[in-house]
């Protein structure tokens, strides 16, 4: 899970949000606002339109563009040649002056984004125009750890599908911006909260959820999407079997440390702690409709840092994990760092590609970028790791054990790359990744479950004064692992790429700077400011013949950007 850093004069145990009241945000539900009356034209998403999503430029329909999630938009229209020309064509501003990391969902000319505590606008996407706007009405306990983000929504048919911080999934009317349904998802007193943007496939609303900070067992669930009905659940750490092999070490072969002879003697005395092991997910899973698979990354164990009470490798913790569509039951897994006390656990959206094996065969691939500074290529069929690329950004001590006054470890806690989901460009056989580097010190503090509503991270990441940060966007050769070139950034990064068939690859920064690089060099060929932090999850469409550029200018709380509620769309100018 991701977590808000800790300045060093900071104590070493420091809960950053207990319990975080709705009551601060005053939400209540409306369809209320300028031009309300809804959206001037039938909004009806087929199956066939989300499968496709990939092959056509008109909308953006997927968090990350289709179901393989390589955040690659094929149209051209803005290109290497004329990017230099791109200017606003509108700038929409929300109500909440917040954090925001939405993706926005782009269907024939409408535009749905999502922003902190749980609003939707349905906007025009050529124009700004309001349609309608959606507060969510929050319950009274709502329990996160790292800002009240929240990343998008999911369309289907007529309907718009939203995660809330209250654990609920909430069911629109894509026209009108009316409840059709509801559903609790989990206990938000029991630390669950949803962040995510749902996924739609085939009937169902996939969804997974928060709270690896906060003792939970996490899941992916599957919805049915015209009742709301549950239809199945994974649990991300199984009953049985969560300890594994034991293994010693990382996916990439370096010792962790740790004492097996003590882990498997805890364990033989309490293996129950399972219900508390955490093991979120929270950020969408690629699909795979051939082979009727989702698979998606898990997050970190519970406490994150104190790790003699939970022995064991953990499972599914810190994994690439494989799923059938139809009933949610297991297909594969591959750990990346078995009984992580590190917090350096899979987030990053995994992507479907062909890539080469380990004998130069083009087969079906899967891949993830991880906190851990590596791009993780695995064969689909088995989840088993073909290769791992280059380190993108610098690793020192690993895997030194955090210690009560601090361990100096490379990277920090947030990575590598953190949510901020990789685009793939299949012109240029590249994956784009955002990175961070933080130099962090680990400490550790024992400490029992104190229930589900309050921080547990057993220890605390501390940022060091004196060392610097900065960002990296990192291309890297999915067939080879090399790194073909990197652009260094004066902060930290954490948002999302977006690949064009322009040749272009857009992101944006904390200081407000959205930039449009050559995909194939790296070269900064365009920049606008857009005043606060440019921390969402950038998207391209066409509406009348005209290809536009959004992304959300809102800050990020995680690392505390300054914060902004608008969201910024362009277009190439005379």
């Amino acid at each position: 899970m991701s977590m808000r850093i800790l300045p060093a004069a900071s104590v070493l145990f420091c809960p950053l949000l207990l319990l975080w009241p709705a009551a601060g945000s005053a939400q209540e539900v409306g369809t209320a606002g300028p031009g309300a009356g809804g959206v001037p034209r039938d909004i009806n998403v087929s199956q066939q339109m989300l499968s496709g999503a990939g092959s056509q430029n008109n909308n953006w329909l997927h968090t990350n563009g289709n179901y393989d999630q390589t955040r690659f938009y094929p149209g051209n229209q803005i290109n290497t040649g004329n990017v230099k020309k791109l200017r606003p064509a509108f700038v929409f501003q929300t109500e909440v002056l917040e954090t925001m990391e939405t993706a926005p969902v782009i269907v024939d000319g409408t535009m749905y984004i999502t922003t902190a505590y749980d609003h939707v606008y349905a906007l025009d996407a050529a124009t700004g125009q309001q349609f309608w706007h959606y507060k969510h009405q929050m319950g009274p306990v709502t329990t996160f750890c790292c800002g009240p983000n929240n990343r998008g929504v999911a369309v289907n048919g007529g309907r718009v599908y939203l995660g809330t911080l209250d654990s609920k999934l909430v069911a629109l009317d894509a026209k009108t911006g009316e409840v059709i349904w509801q559903k609790q998802i989990a206990d938000p007193e029991q630390g669950y909260s949803e962040t995510m943007a749902p996924t739609v496939v085939d009937g169902k609303v996939l969804i997974g959820t928060n709270g690896g900070e906060y003792g939970i067992r996490g899941f992916v669930k599957a919805f049915d999407a015209n009742s709301g009905d549950l239809l199945w659940t994974f649990y991300t750490i199984p009953e049985k079997g969560h300890e594994g092999t034991f293994s010693p070490t990382d996916a990439t072969g370096r010792d962790e440390h740790r004492d097996i002879a003590a882990e498997k003697a805890a364990f033989a005395k309490d293996a129950s702690f399972y219900k508390t092991l955490g093991g979120g997910v929270w950020m969408n899973p690629s699909v795979d409709l051939k082979t009727r698979t989702i698979y998606f990354v898990v997050g970190n164990p519970s406490p994150d840092l104190y790790g003699a009470i939970r022995p064991g490798d953990n499972l599914y913790t810190d994994a690439l994990v494989a799923l059938d569509l139809d009933n949610g039951t297991y297909k594969c897994h591959f750990q990346y760092v078995p009984h992580d006390v590190w917090d350096l656990d899979a987030v990053s959206p995994t992507i479907l590609i062909d890539a080469k094996d380990k004998s130069g065969k083009m087969i079906p691939a899967v891949m993830h970028g991880g906190k851990t500074g590596h791009v993780y290529v695995h064969d689909r069929s088995n989840c088993q790791l073909i290769r791992y690329s280059e380190a993108m950004i610098p690793q020192e001590n690993m895997w030194v054990l955090p210690e009560p006054n601090g361990a100096r470890m490379l990277p920090g806690a947030n990575g590598g790359v953190e949510w901020s989901p990789m685009a793939f460009s299949p012109k240029t056989r590249l994956a784009y990744a955002l990175n961070l580097h933080q130099p962090m010190t680990y400490h550790v503090e024992e400490a029992n479950y104190p229930g589900g509503s309050k921080l547990w991270l057993g220890g605390a990441f501390k940022t060091i004064p004196a060392e610097k940060q900065w960002g990296r966007l990192a291309a890297v050769n999915v067939d080879d692992g090399k790194v073909a070139w990197k652009y260094d950034t004066e902060q930290p990064l954490m948002g999302a790429a977006l690949a064009t068939g322009g040749d272009l690859v857009f992101f944006g920064e904390g200081n407000g700077n959205f930039n449009a690089l050559d995909a194939r060099t790296g070269k900064r060929l365009w920049s606008f400011n857009c005043g606060a932090g440019a921390n969402a999850m950038p998207v391209s469409y066409m509406v009348g013949g005209k290809q536009y550029i959004a992304e959300g200018c809102g800050g990020n709380t995680q690392i505390d950007f300054k914060r902004g509620n608008s969201v910024f769309v362009y277009t190439l100018g005379d």
